[in-house]
């Protein structure tokens, strides 16, 4: 909690001699963030390496501070919330949750590995189109959330890295740089490969305003306090694939990672270089594998769409996997009973009767 000092802190102890040493790393996210973990890794293995004196001087976090300052400013955020969130009077609330209070402490995960061939398909389908990947996937978890929640404007967090492309040494430093802000994506009326386009390009006019407060966002929308404008995120962010042997982690083993949210529903996609993971995080009553196989199910629709009929609606594209599907609408439904055909029904009775002698046969009035 940011009331309780200190936001990071490492605990070592030795749990046997001869068994090495093990640390346990508790940090807030506004303290480090994903990018800046693999910092503080590095460094940790440069020490004990012997190569503290190659790392280089820290950059003092001011820096940024005084650079964030002289960009965009409170007006143009505003100008800008405005325009994308003015018009919207519903919040975007999957299974219609509305509380962002919780702790984390309940969160169900589940992670899944895309297929090779799905993670090429994707990237290919980029490059086509002249888009980030990125794009793909948001497109993607708004139709996912549209379907969850009801509605065809959709408006979820995106998790954005918030440090200044060009800025000095800002990918090697430590502070507070992550940001969460609201994206609203319009899935009604619109082709499959016009809403990848379009969701490109609000991404892109999102990134100017990567240092606007969460809060000044949520006032530009129609949605009234203390209603949550959203209640999902999306986090993409670029990962190392894990290397199970090299020098640069020689002796060291990572035995467990956890990360927690108060939102109820965050979907974290990783870009391996290669291939791509979901790890989805959801609060105690949502299947957080069920969330994957949505996500990925749709990622393959639109996929599909893109390659074969890309102007297909997007508000169209199956979120469901076909197995879900045939439970739902015929599993569940399946009424078909085994039964003793030679009978008729005054004899059915009867042989029930015997079965059950002291069962009451007809109740009037109650």
């Amino acid at each position: 909690m940011l009331g309780q000092a200190p936001l990071m802190r490492l605990v070592c102890h030795e749990p046997a001699q001869g068994q090495g040493v093990q640390a346990t790393l508790l940090f807030h996210h506004i303290a480090m963030d994903h990018s800046a973990l693999e910092v503080v890794r590095h460094e940790i293995q440069a020490c004990l390496s012997g190569q503290a004196g190659l790392l280089g001087v820290p950059v003092p976090f001011r820096n940024y501070v005084g650079q964030a300052l002289l960009g965009v400013s409170e007006e143009q955020h505003e100008a800008f919330f405005r325009d994308m969130l003015g018009d919207l009077d519903e919040p975007t609330l999957a299974y219609s949750l509305q509380d962002l209070s919780g702790d984390g402490d309940e969160l169900e995960e589940h992670s899944v590995t895309l297929d090779l061939l799905l993670c090429q398909r994707l990237r290919a389908q980029a490059r086509t189109l002249g888009v980030s990947v990125a794009s793909l996937f948001h497109l993607g978890w708004a139709r996912v959330l549209a379907g969850l929640a009801g509605q065809s404007r959709v408006v979820f967090g995106t998790v954005l890295m918030g440090r200044l492309l060009g800025a000095e040494a800002t990918e090697r430093a430590l502070g507070i740089f992550i940001n969460t802000l609201p994206l609203r994506l319009d899935l009604d009326d619109q082709g499959v490969q016009t809403a990848v386009r379009a969701t490109h390009q609000r991404l892109t006019a999102l990134m100017r305003h990567e240092h606007a407060p969460l809060a000044l966002a949520q006032r530009c929308s129609g949605v009234q306090a203390p209603t949550p404008l959203f209640n999902a995120l999306l986090n993409y962010r670029h990962s190392s694939p894990a290397q199970a042997s090299g020098e640069t982690w020689q002796g060291i083993e990572v035995l467990h990672a956890q990360e927690r949210s108060n939102y109820p529903l965050v979907l974290s996609v990783d870009d391996l270089g290669e291939a791509f993971g979901f790890t989805a995080q959801t609060t105690a009553g949502i299947s957080a594998q069920s969330i994957c196989a949505y996500m990925q199910w749709t990622m393959e629709s639109v996929l599909d769409a893109l390659e074969q009929t890309p102007q297909m609606p997007v508000d169209q594209l199956d979120i469901v996997p076909a197995s879900e599907r045939a439970q739902l609408l015929l599993g569940f439904n399946d009424r078909h009973a085994d039964y003793e055909r030679r009978l008729t029904i005054h004899q059915r009775i009867e042989h029930l009767a015997e079965q059950q002698p002291d069962a009451i046969a007809a109740q009037v009035g109650e």
